[in-house]
């Protein structure tokens, strides 16, 4: 059984499928963020989704319940959804998929995408994602960026990926996606450590300003911006009264201002905490410190 849901097949212009996956891939959901603000700023529309049956493990990723009109009980279940759009002053059009990681049968997934994308005759697919780093909220996101095709990377200015280590979803889609010809990208956004439990405005915004860059479409980010700069802000005044963390955050700007001793394109090769002179439980005692705050900020 196909595991792709076609509601219909859009006829598209040279497209291509922007992909982000939430978990393990997303860290302060800067990547499912940075795809849904570019599925609504250009109109996008559903036209597929892919059966979450044979790839979750619902005591996992369990279904949610929620109530219609205050009466009839209805289940939500992971979502895999793929839409299609025509970015505006745009020569070709874009499709996007968002989804959740998957805890089962990778290789039948990647493969369920490889045939949309073959479906779709898309010319090139990027993956978003984001990680935690030791970086300060007080510098510009770092964005990252590799692909599998040395000609594609020396084209866009890009990298190979020379990361050996665990995977998720999308080191194995983009071997799937290698190994039968298609060409991709993937992008990967910085988020402090300190402040990866909260969803990141920030990192959402670098990202959706590389991807449009890439696919030669402006896009309004406007509500991104806003919601950066009051991120930022709120995070500024959570650690105003705490000199330690002041000085945390002190240390790894001056981390930051040295030149990298190796290559910073080797996706996960990320300094520890205690790398810089500062213990984990003291890192972990800044995050906390961090998302208290932010709750409280929300509930106001």
């Amino acid at each position: 059984m196909d595991p792709v849901t076609w509601h219909h097949r859009p006829q598209l212009r040279r497209p291509v499928l922007v992909a982000s996956f939430e978990g393990w891939n997303d860290a302060g959901d800067a990547a499912t963020m940075a795809v849904r603000h570019l599925q609504e700023a250009w109109d996008a529309e559903e036209f597929a989704t892919i059966d979450p049956e044979e790839f979750h493990d619902f005591t996992e990723d369990r279904p949610l319940v929620h109530l219609v009109d205050g009466l009839t009980r209805e289940i939500s279940w992971p979502e895999h959804s793929l839409s299609a759009c025509t970015p505006p002053g745009s020569t070709r059009d874009v499709a996007f998929l968002v989804a959740i990681e998957p805890q089962l049968r990778w290789r039948t997934y990647s493969q369920a995408i490889l045939e949309v994308v073959e479906a779709l005759d898309c010319s090139l697919v990027v993956t978003l994602g984001s990680l935690l780093s030791d970086t300060p909220h007080t510098r510009p996101v770092k964005i990252t960026g590799t692909a599998h095709d040395a000609e594609l990377a020396l084209r866009l200015g890009l990298a190979r990926s020379r990361y050996e280590g665990p995977t998720g979803i999308v080191g194995v889609l983009h071997d799937q996606l290698a190994r039968a010809g298609v060409p991709s990208v993937s992008m990967w956004a910085a988020v402090p450590h300190y402040v990866g439990r909260n969803p990141s405005p920030p990192a959402a915004l670098a990202l959706v300003e590389r991807a449009s860059g890439l696919l030669g479409s402006e896009v309004d980010t406007t509500e991104l911006r806003v919601a950066a700069a009051e991120y930022l802000a709120e995070i500024d005044d959570a650690l105003a009264s705490d000199d330690e963390a002041r000085d945390y955050v002190r240390g790894l700007e001056e981390a930051d201002d040295e030149p990298p001793a190796h290559d910073p394109l080797q996706l996960g090769e990320l300094r520890r905490p205690e790398d810089e002179g500062v213990t984990m439980a003291g890192a972990e005692q800044l995050a906390a410190e961090v998302e208290r705050f932010l709750r409280n900020q929300e509930g106001r």
